[in-house]
């Protein structure tokens, strides 16, 4: 076996949040058996990461890629993280890849999941998207969610795609409304999360409340994700290691 992939993601207390951690994981070893691929949770779920990486000291392994499961750069990302990996077992080095998002794979993944909740491909030019995350009280992370609203729309030809959150900033519910009111012929919800849990399921409800047309199930172990999480550990662990 040659390279070492740690998957880290949020962690929930719902079940569904680690069975789709580790559906991806499944995914990414049966594209390439030869990757030795972990995974961990900043909180809720075990094993917890400085957990994994003490494993994979353990098992003779000198450097890991941790490839954050984070869509945006907020506070997991920049204070989380680091913080727990500066816990790495001494003679273990950590390549860490940047998060996931933004990446047309990712709006690729989207699309396909819209379209699989049975929207119409003809119907782009009048349809409005509801980009839904889980939200973030960090000014990068919700400017990067509306910069990704904006080059989505403008790359993809749909009628109009606006950002929402289910914990910070505006509702699913409050945006489907305003889209409808602005003349959208049909609003679509596409939610901008990994995987299933409280905040996903108050996205949902809120489009069923504001009566999208198409509500986009969460991104999960997408063939996207298995290409976009194996691109990025090719790059990292492009970095030479130390040798002595």
């Amino acid at each position: 076996m040659t390279g070492s992939l740690l998957l880290v993601a949020h962690g929930s207390r719902d079940p569904r949040h680690a069975r789709t951690v580790r559906a991806l994981a499944r995914r990414i070893r049966a594209t390439r058996p030869a990757l030795r691929v972990a995974t961990a949770f900043l909180g809720f779920d075990a094993p917890g990461v400085p957990e994994e990486l003490a494993r994979t000291a353990r098992d003779g392994i000198r450097a890991v890629v941790v490839q954050p499961l984070l869509l945006t750069r907020a506070f997991h990302a920049k204070t989380d993280l680091p913080g727990v990996l500066r816990q790495a077992p001494p003679g273990l080095t950590v390549l860490r890849a940047p998060v996931l998002g933004p990446d047309p794979l990712l709006t690729a993944a989207l699309e396909r999941r819209l379209y699989g909740a049975g929207l119409v491909r003809g119907e782009r030019a009048s349809t409005a998207v509801v980009l839904a995350a889980a939200g973030s009280g960090d000014p990068e992370a919700a400017e990067g969610l509306a910069a990704l609203a904006r080059h989505w729309q403008r790359t993809a030809g749909w009628y109009a795609v606006r950002p929402a959150a289910a914990s910070a900033g505006p509702r699913t519910e409050d945006v489907v409304r305003a889209l409808r009111a602005e003349g959208a012929r049909r609003v679509a919800v596409a939610p901008y999360v990994l995987a299933p849990g409280r905040l996903p399921d108050r996205i949902a409800a809120g489009a069923r409340a504001a009566g999208a047309d198409v509500l986009a199930p969460v991104l999960g172990a997408a063939p996207e994700l298995v290409r976009l999480v194996l691109r990025r550990y090719d790059r990292a662990a492009r970095v030479p290691v130390p040798t002595g």
